[in-house]
């Protein structure tokens, strides 16, 4: 069966105080409407529909930096969920599948939860996602009769008969497309709140003879964010679940709380993994390196047996070979470094393309940019390069070639050569001496 997701993101969330849509806000380094989206990803969607409102530019931005493919329906006014759903109608025209409602807000619904959805659409006309609260609070209440699904009721409009169920509603629900906008169609606003409530499509499908269940999940996979706070709560859920998981899987966390992971970090076995390290976006680290303290990883690849840090930076397109080193207070930045080269110490190197075995002096940089267009420095295997070497791109140090130590090099260095680039040194007799004479002077006078 064809699966449509439509996944609502229109609203402006006024308790996270922010003038960003609240779907926007990160967790572990993406907005939480891509985790939904991920979540929903795993059932290979033939539509994707984000229904967007407040900075609906910015959502629909998002949304395709993920899914290029997703459509974006505007919701210009928030009269409620099932006013949101029935924004989609226009993309699921002709759609003939099933439609699947989540939150762009609730970002920790797992695939295997969707799974279990769609596989209970097979017997049933209509499927919901509930959960036994621990605390029921202002939830949903969801009224079982006979093995079926028989209504929603939303809390301000329960009775204390209707108030004592634990079974609660966590709005994502599952129908025939077709069915799902149909009754959508007989959705009323006579409530409380004057809202369209999708909810309200359980009670009508069933007079109408159809069949609803509810398939359960774990309280913490409905868990929506509503505030700054819910916000740093579910980044330490998201943390401790990433940390026990990297755990399992044979990675070594000396300091497991003080490891930060993004949504989509890949770590292989046997990699140790030293205190306070933060992974960004877009990184995969091998089998078998290491890691060290205070680092800072981002949108980079780390071959098997590699060694970072302590206090290293890689940033976006910093690919490491096997067995090379990147060494304390050294950037790496959109650069190749090979097998078995070495970057120790205090160093930037940029756009560069390091070869097999090459070691790189402390204080190295790569002067990659001449304040208009970025350039490339390549260093050919086994080359060294002297401490303090200022390499001005474009340019480029032949297989085997040196730099002295002090050097600025801003032509290429044939292979094999030695480049020396500095002002001789010419030492004075006696002046160091004199010279402070006559400072102290001038200070003894108040100069």
């Amino acid at each position: 069966m064809a699966i449509a997701l439509i996944i609502l993101g229109a609203g402006m969330g006024t308790r996270m105080n922010s003038d960003m849509p609240k779907v926007l806000h990160q967790i572990a380094g993406a907005p939480m409407l891509v985790h939904a989206m991920k979540s929903g990803a795993a059932l290979n969607p033939e539509k994707t529909v984000i229904v967007a409102g407040h900075g609906a530019e910015a959502v629909g931005k998002a949304a395709k930096s993920y899914d290029p493919d997703a459509v974006i329906a505007l919701q210009t006014e928030q009269l409620g969920t099932a006013h949101a759903v029935a924004q989609a109608r226009a993309a699921l025209e002709g759609f003939e599948g099933d439609a699947l409602v989540l939150y762009g807000d609730t970002p920790f619904i797992r695939a295997e939860t969707l799974a279990a959805m769609t596989a209970a659409r097979l017997t049933h006309d209509i499927v919901v996602l509930g959960f036994e609260a621990a605390d029921p609070g202002r939830y949903g209440r969801l009224i079982m009769q006979d093995d079926q699904l028989d209504r929603i009721v939303e809390f301000k409009d329960a009775d204390e008969d209707e108030r004592a169920v634990r079974l609660c509603n966590s709005g994502v629900v599952a129908a025939k497309a077709e069915t799902l906008l149909d009754l959508i169609d007989a959705v009323e606003n006579d409530n409380a709140a004057g809202e369209y409530y999708l909810t309200d499509i359980i009670g009508i499908g069933r007079a109408r003879g159809l069949t609803a269940t509810v398939v359960a999940c774990d309280e913490a996979e409905t868990l929506g964010i509503n505030s700054r706070a819910e916000l740093a709560g579910a980044e330490a859920l998201f943390q401790a679940a990433a940390r026990k998981a990297a755990l399992a899987d044979g990675v070594t966390l000396t300091a497991p709380d003080t490891v930060f992971f993004a949504h989509d970090t890949v770590i292989g076995r046997d990699t140790m993994i030293e205190p306070h390290v933060f992974f960004g976006p877009g990184v995969t680290v091998e089998s078998g390196t290491t890691i060290r303290a205070f680092s800072h990883l981002e949108g980079c690849h780390v071959s098997r047996g590699a060694v970072v840090g302590p206090y290293a930076r890689l940033r976006p397109g910093a690919e490491l070979a096997e067995n090379t080193k990147v060494g304390n207070f050294v950037e790496i930045k959109n650069a190749q470094i090979a097998e078995g080269a070495k970057v120790n110490h205090l160093s930037y190197i940029g756009d560069a393309d390091v070869g097999e075995r090459a070691n790189i002096g402390a204080g190295t940089i790569t002067c990659n940019y001449d304040g208009v267009f970025k350039h490339k420095t390549i260093i050919g295997a086994d080359a060294f390069i002297g401490s303090n070497t200022m390499l001005v791109a474009p340019v480029t140090v032949g297989d085997g070639a040196m730099t002295g130590s002090g050097s600025v090099i801003t032509r290429d260095v044939p292979p094999g050569d030695l480049a020396v680039a500095r002002a001789r040194q010419d030492n004075k007799a006696g002046f160091a001496v004199r010279l402070f004479e006559k400072l102290k002077a001038r200070k003894a006078k108040g100069e």
